[in-house]
């Protein structure tokens, strides 16, 4: 679990990797933290700022619009490539997206196709804005591209993640289109190169369960099977044991089952606690 840096260390690492810093207002205390937790997080988040110029995009960035109140990130980084930070906490920057990225993020495992919102961004993610329209014709300068990323490797560094925990706006959240004018390939490859140059060992993508059939799921059934199961759906915050989880297929399985399957959206009989192959392989059993 990543506790986020404080303030202090969050400068002193951008500028140990050579960045100017701007401290914009009241950036130390400038939060969503009454909307949420800022905790644990995970990951660097590149955004584009669909503005022009660097005074009204950080203005923007620290106060927000009707609708979604600022802090809007972290830190905006400018043409020049100079970070100005506008907060310290939860900000409103990633919004809701997809759970399996977030795993794969957290594995620094290669990410999936971003298909969900079902997990909340602002917690887990720093957030940089990086001025430019957006519109594929805004230039995107080399120094801006080199404060990309320095910024991304300095968070990186002070949490011992691999490249693979920098990700971009448009890799989480389906519909976003954000950063546009260069690939978050690209990126990656340049904070692997500034964080040491050689390339980690891919960990080995996790092995599931495959999906037994409805009817392994009866009174008395023995399984370890059955107790992973159980752990996830407790992590999932879908468990109704009070003791357990354990091999045996009972009625609290069926009704925790039936929790998550509602977590899902099922309704009525779709929610009857026996899984099914889609709410199976959406709970991700780890191979006992």
């Amino acid at each position: 679990m990543a506790k986020p840096l404080s303030a202090d260390r969050l400068v002193k690492m951008l500028r140990d990797e050579g960045l100017k810093v701007h401290e914009y207002r009241n950036w130390r205390r400038h939060n969503r933290n009454s909307k949420g937790p800022w905790s644990p997080v995970h990951g660097v988040m590149i955004h584009h700022t669909v503005t022009k110029g660097t005074d009204n995009s950080v203005r923007i960035c620290y106060e927000g619009y009707a609708g979604l109140p600022g802090p809007l990130c972290h830190g905006v980084i400018d043409k020049k490539g100079e970070v100005h930070l506008v907060g310290h906490g939860r900000a409103n920057h990633a919004g809701l997206g997809d759970g399996d990225v977030l795993r794969a993020v957290i594995r620094e495992t290669e990410l999936p196709p971003d298909r969900k919102t079902d997990t909340d961004g602002n917690r887990h993610f720093y957030g940089f804005e990086c001025v430019n329209l957006g519109d594929g014709k805004d230039p995107w300068p080399a120094a801006q591209l080199l404060a990309i990323e320095k910024a991304s490797a300095a968070i990186c560094r002070a949490h011992g993640w691999g490249q693979r925990s920098v990700i971009g706006h448009k890799e989480w959240q389906p519909g976003k289109v954000d950063p546009r004018g260069f690939t978050m390939g690209s990126i990656r490859e340049r904070v692997r190169k500034r964080l040491g140059g050689s390339t980690p060992p891919k960990k080995p993508a996790p092995k599931y369960e495959p999906f037994p059939g409805a009817a392994f799921f009866r009174s008395g059934r023995n399984s370890p099977v059955i107790t992973a199961m159980g752990k996830r759906l407790v992590a999932e915050g879908c468990g109704r044991y009070t003791v357990g989880p354990g091999p045996v297929w009972t009625g609290v399985d069926r009704e925790s089952y039936a929790a998550w399957q509602r977590k899902l959206g099922f309704t009525g009989g779709d929610a009857d606690g026996i899984p099914g192959k889609v709410s199976w392989d959406r709970l991700r059993v780890p191979k006992s």
